[in-house]
């Protein structure tokens, strides 16, 4: 089973339903490959913090100060309930396409777990993740060569390809993430519970069998075919 996941560091819901994801595999009799796939919520984002996660929240969605941080804090409980030290209030928004390059790049190398080290180090260390300085010390942690990483954050690699996966999310008509793709016809679209991934996943792994036994080679009475 291959899994295709449309996502963003700078969304809580992402970090979620990675976290809800991971605990869904451990619970499914297959062999899952997951692809992480770049969607930028605000390709126009800045690469300086200007402004706090409540004042963005608050303009965004129309609400009063009071009623942006509660709901900010609605939905770092729900990512504390999933076992992750969740400080989304605190998080500094940067632009997040090099962080996406990033993750082309290190998973090229074999160091796919740098996903999970990058929304840790957005939502509980709340660490800019357009400061190179921040990428290449993840990148470190992750094994990789910091002077190979420093030359690769100079240029221009794996942009193409960050940008093929926006593409085909808009083929795709995504408009939101987390949006899963499970053997490039199976969709599954938000931060749905572990419980509802795990029937999901389970109902396309009965569903895939079903397909591969009646579309193999069969001898009945009209003969082999």
């Amino acid at each position: 089973m291959k899994i295709e996941i449309w996502s963003d560091y700078a969304c809580p819901f992402c970090y979620i339903g990675e976290a809800r994801l991971k605990k869904a595999l451990g619970k499914i009799p297959a062999q899952v490959d997951v692809e992480f796939k770049s969607f930028e919520l605000d390709p126009t984002a800045p690469h300086e913090v200007v402004s706090s996660t409540e004042e963005r929240f608050a303009e965004k969605y129309g609400l009063s100060r009071d009623d942006a941080r509660a709901r900010i804090e609605s939905i770092s409980e729900t990512g504390r309930a999933e076992g992750l030290d969740f400080k989304y209030l605190t998080t500094r928004y940067t632009n997040t396409f090099d962080a996406l390059r990033l993750t082309k790049f290190a998973t090229a190398h074999g160091h796919a777990e740098i996903v999970e080290k990058l929304f840790d180090a957005y939502f509980t260390k709340n660490l800019e993740l357009a400061d190179f300085d921040v990428l290449k010390k993840i990148s470190a942690e992750c094994g990789l060569d910091v002077t190979e990483v420093e030359k690769f954050l100079a240029g221009d690699e794996f942009a193409a390809e960050v940008r093929d996966d926006e593409r085909e999310a808009a083929a795709y008509g995504i408009h939101g993430v987390p949006y899963f793709v499970v053997n490039g016809k199976y969709a599954i679209s938000g931060a749905q519970s572990t419980e509802i991934l795990v029937a999901t996943l389970r109902r396309i792994l009965a569903e895939e069998l079903d397909e591969k036994f009646f579309d193999g080679m069969v001898c009945d009475a009209d003969g082999c075919h």
